[in-house]
């Protein structure tokens, strides 16, 4: 009897445990930086800090894309990548990270849309985020990777407008030396 009492005790002290684990709030953006940025300087990498969403479709696909098999060694060898959640609603607003809108705000990604990346040294210093030129010479977010038209690390998809028309911008090749 005494050996199920303690059985069952650290049973529900085991669930118990497992459910605050659940409900604690992600790390701090700052922080999720801060460890990438070590973990890359340990390996003689970059960082690459991806801000995205739950619900964000292009988000998946850039995921997606990032894990191809033709690309998926490259940043491996080269990033440490980290994702910071930004941009949530209602029930998930909890799985933002504290401080990822003001870490987005700070690069110029807060009008830009997601998903929105920057490339980091092991200092934390901007080395590249996911703007580009447009035709006007205005920055605009280049959005994700299209993975069907890839070369060289990545090749960039042209975003589309409200009308669902593709812009036709030509897509460039992107590395960081």
């Amino acid at each position: 009897m005494r050996s199920l009492v303690l059985s069952l005790t650290f049973v529900f002290s085991a669930l118990a445990f497992s459910a605050v684990k659940a409900q604690q709030a992600p790390p701090a953006a700052d922080q999720v930086v801060k460890d990438a940025c070590a973990q890359a300087a340990k390996a003689n990498k970059k960082v690459i800090v991806i801000f995205h969403a739950s619900w964000c479709g292009w988000c998946h696909k850039m995921d997606t894309a990032m894990n191809d098999a033709s690309v998926k060694k490259a940043f491996d060898n080269n990033y440490e990548i980290r994702h910071i959640t930004v941009l949530e609603n209602g029930a998930n607003k909890s799985l933002e990270n504290p401080g990822g809108a003001d870490l987005l705000a700070k690069y110029h990604g807060d009008q830009e849309g997601i998903p929105f990346w920057l490339v980091l040294n092991t200092n934390g210093e901007l080395l590249a985020d996911s703007r580009m030129k447009s035709p006007t010479g205005k920055l605009q977010n280049v959005g994700c990777p299209r993975p069907e038209r890839r070369s060289g690390l990545l090749r960039w998809h042209p975003r589309k407008n409200i009308k669902n028309e593709t812009r036709r911008t030509r897509c460039r090749t992107y590395s960081v030396r």
